[in-house]
Order: C-alpha cells, then structure tokens, then sequence
C-alpha cells in the first residue's frame, strides 16, 4: 500500500550573509513546492536583496550541502535545508599558508609539543 502524500513540507532556511551571522527561516509549504518557493516565502529576500538575484550576485544555492542548478524546478522534501552560500573572498588553502607563516613551523602541527631530545616530527 503507498504512503499517502503529505499536504504540506517542513523546510529550512539558512543564510550567512557575514561571518558569524546565520540567518534561519523555519517555513512550512505546500507539497511540491521548490527551493525558489522556499527562497521568496522565507522573508530573506526582503532582508536582503541580493538574494533576489542570487545567481548573478555570485551566490550558490544548495539543498543539504548540495550544489542546486535550476532552485526554480528542484522540489523539496520534508525536512529539507536550503541553504545560500557566500563566494569566498580568500582561498582557504592561501589563508592557511598565511596562518602558518605568521605562526611558524615551531608552534603548529607536529612541532608543537616536542618532547625534549625528540627527533624533529615526533611529538611525544
């Protein structure tokens, strides 16, 4: 025997529009509704306009951690996040590199805490 359909879809929305700062709207849609529907009716788009035009501001947006192509046709599941994502002002492995530089090589990773008469690599 089929499940029956649910009238409705519990979703969330989430965004980030600076470091530190999350945005999430809680909605509850009807059945067969997309990631755009989510998107317009979650309010984020009156707080903030460039989600209007998401794609052209370089934003991503994706259901669960995955990238969604076209958000006007993908449809949503019970318990769904969609999510908005900044583009990355800095490489992530650059800022590392940089990190590092600034801290040294004797205050990270395997040399932090080196036991006296170790071998350099061996912690202890």
């Amino acid at each position: 025997m089929a499940e029956p359909v649910p009238a409705s879809v519990r979703v969330t929305v989430v965004y980030a529009p600076q470091p530190r700062q999350v945005e999430e709207a809680p909605l509850e849609l009807p059945a067969g509704s997309t990631v755009q529907d989510a998107l317009l009716r979650s309010g984020l788009v009156a707080q903030f306009p460039e989600l209007a035009q998401a794609s052209q501001a370089g934003l991503g947006i994706g259901v669960w951690g995955k990238l969604v192509s076209d958000p006007a046709q993908t449809r949503l599941q019970e318990h769904d996040r969609v999510e908005v994502y900044r583009s990355l002002r800095v490489d992530p492995k650059l800022a590392r590199r940089e990190r590092f530089k600034g801290q040294g090589a004797r205050t990270t990773g395997l040399f932090a805490r080196k036991r006296e008469g170790a071998k350099a690599g061996y912690g202890g």
